[in-house]
C-alpha cells in the first residue's frame, strides 16, 4: 500500500563516487613548477604560497603524465608549442570520462537499490570536455538503461551544475511518483592545466582535481532509509558579476579565469538571498557547501555565522580531493550522509549550495530522513 508523500518530496535515494587511479600530492606539482620556473624566481615563490594556502593536500588526475617532471609533462612545459593542444586533451577526455562515469553511476544504482531498467531519466553533467555521441548516449549502452530513457545533458554550466541537476531531478521526481532519475557528473579538470605561468594560470592549477559523482533521485519508499528528501530549490544570477568567472576554449584546453573578488562577491550577495529562500529566523542543521576554494568557504562561514563543524565536510572534500567542479557537491553530501547514518541522527533540515559562472548560486532545501523512521513520520507521508 502506498501513501501520499508530504510536499510531493522526491529524495536522493543513492549516491556513488569514483576517482581516477592517479593521486596528486601538492608537492609533486610544485616540484614540476620549480623545474620550469626555478626555485629562486618570484613566480615560483608566489606559486608556492598559493599552493600552500589553497587548503588542498591531495587530488586526483586521469592522466599520469601530469605527475611527470617538467621534461616529460605535456601540460606544464615552459614552451607552449610543446604542450598538448585542445584536440589532444579532448581525446583524453573522451577516453577517460566514460569509464569513470560508469563506475560512479553503477555505485549510485546499487546504493539506491535501483535496477537499470527502472531509470526513466538520465541527466549528465560536465564542463571539462565534450564529444558526440555524448556521455548520455554512451551511458545508456554501458549501464544497460532503456533506449527510451529521457536523456538531458547539462554541459558547460560550471561548478553549480551538479546541484542544478539535483534540483531538476527533484522537480521531475515530485511530478511523477514512478520516475527514477539518474544524475551523472564527470569532470576532468586537470586536463586544462595551462602551460602559461601567469598568476591566474597558477591559481587555477593549484586546487582543481578529477572525479565523477552520481545519484539516483525519486520518491522514497519504506526500503529507503537515511536519505535526503528534496524540499525546494532556487537559482539566482547575481548582478554585475559576469566577468568574475569565465572559461574560454583556447589552443591548449580551456582557459579558466577566477577573480580574487569571488569570495567577496558571494559574501555580499548570497546571505540576503539565502534568508529569503530559507525564511527569516530559520537555521538548517546541516550545510552542504560547494568548496569552490578555501576563500569561498571562509567567507560563507563568516557571513552565515557557521561553526567549524558545519563547514567541516566541505573543507574535508577540498583537502582530500580538491575542487571537482560540478561533481563536488555530491562528494560533500555523501560524506555528510555517512556520518548522519553512523551517528544515528534523527530527522533534520538542511541546505545545499553551489556556485558557478554568472555568478550564479544554486540553493536546495533538504531533509535528512533517518534509518529508523518514526511511526508518526510514516503517517505524515514522509515515505510511500
Amino acid at each position: 500500500m502506498q501513501h501520499p508523500v508530504a510536499q510531493g518530496g522526491a529524495a536522493i535515494l543513492g549516491i556513488g563516487t569514483a576517482l581516477p587511479d592517479h593521486r596528486i600530492d601538492q608537492q609533486e606539482v610544485l616540484q614540476t613548477l620549480s623545474e620550469i620556473m626555478g626555485e629562486k624566481s618570484d613566480g615560483y615563490r608566489w606559486a608556492k604560497r598559493i599552493f600552500k594556502q589553497c587548503a588542498v593536500e591531495t587530488r586526483y588526475t586521469c592522466d599520469p603524465r601530469i605527475l611527470q617532471g617538467a621534461g616529460g609533462n605535456p601540460y606544464l612545459r615552459a614552451a607552449e608549442e610543446e604542450t598538448l593542444g585542445t584536440k589532444e586533451r579532448m581525446e583524453v577526455y573522451r577516453r577517460e570520462a566514460l569509464p569513470l562515469a560508469v563506475r560512479a553511476a553503477g555505485e549510485a544504482l546499487r546504493d539506491s537499490g535501483t535496477e537499470a531498467a527502472a531509470v526513466t531519466h538520465l541527466i549528465t553533467v560536465s564542463c571539462t570536455g565534450q564529444f558526440l555521441p555524448g556521455l548520455d548516449a554512451l551511458l545508456v549502452r554501458e549501464l544497460g538503461l532503456s533506449p527510451r530513457t529521457n536523456r538531458i545533458p547539462l554541459h558547460f554550466l560550471g561548478c553549480a551544475a551538479g546541484l542544478k541537476a539535483v534540483a531538476l531531478a527533484g522537480q521531475l521526481g515530485a511530478a511523477d511518483p514512478q520516475a527514477r532519475i539518474l544524475v551523472v557528473s564527470v569532470e576532468l579538470c586537470s586536463l586544462h592545466i595551462q602551460p602559461g605561468l601567469s598568476r591566474e594560470d597558477l591559481f587555477a592549477a593549484s586546487f582543481f582535481g578529477d572525479g565523477s559523482a552520481s545519484c539516483v533521485i525519486g520518491r522514497p519508499d519504506r526500503h529507503h532509509a537515511g536519505v535526503f528528501r528534496l524540499d525546494g530549490d532556487r537559482s539566482v544570477l547575481f548582478p554585475d558579476t559576469s566577468e568574475a568567472m569565465t572559461w574560454d576554449v583556447g589552443d591548449h584546453g580551456f582557459d579558466l579565469y577566477l577573480s580574487q573578488d569571488i569570495p567577496r562577491l558571494l559574501g555580499g550577495n548570497l546571505p540576503p538571498e539565502f534568508e529569503r529562500f530559507i525564511g527569516p529566523g530559520e537555521r538548517p542543521r546541516f550545510w552542504a557547501i560547494h568548496p569552490g576554494g578555501r576563500g569561498i568557504v571562509d567567507t560563507l562561514q563568516e557571513m552565515l555565522e557557521l561553526t567549524d563543524a558545519e563547514t567541516s565536510y566541505s573543507r574535508g572534500i577540498l583537502r582530500n580531493y580538491g575542487n571537482l567542479s560540478s561533481a563536488t557537491i555530491l562528494f560533500v553530501l555523501r560524506a555528510m550522509r555517512e556520518d548522519l547514518r553512523s551517528q544515528g541522527s534523527g530527522q533534520a533540515a538542511g541546505t545545499a549550495m553551489a556556485f558557478g559562472p554568472g555568478l550564479t548560486a544554486e540553493l536546495v532545501r533538504m531533509t535528512y530522513l533517518p534509518a529508523e523512521v518514526p511511526a508518526a513520520a510514516q503517517e505524515e507521508g514522509l515515505y510511500v
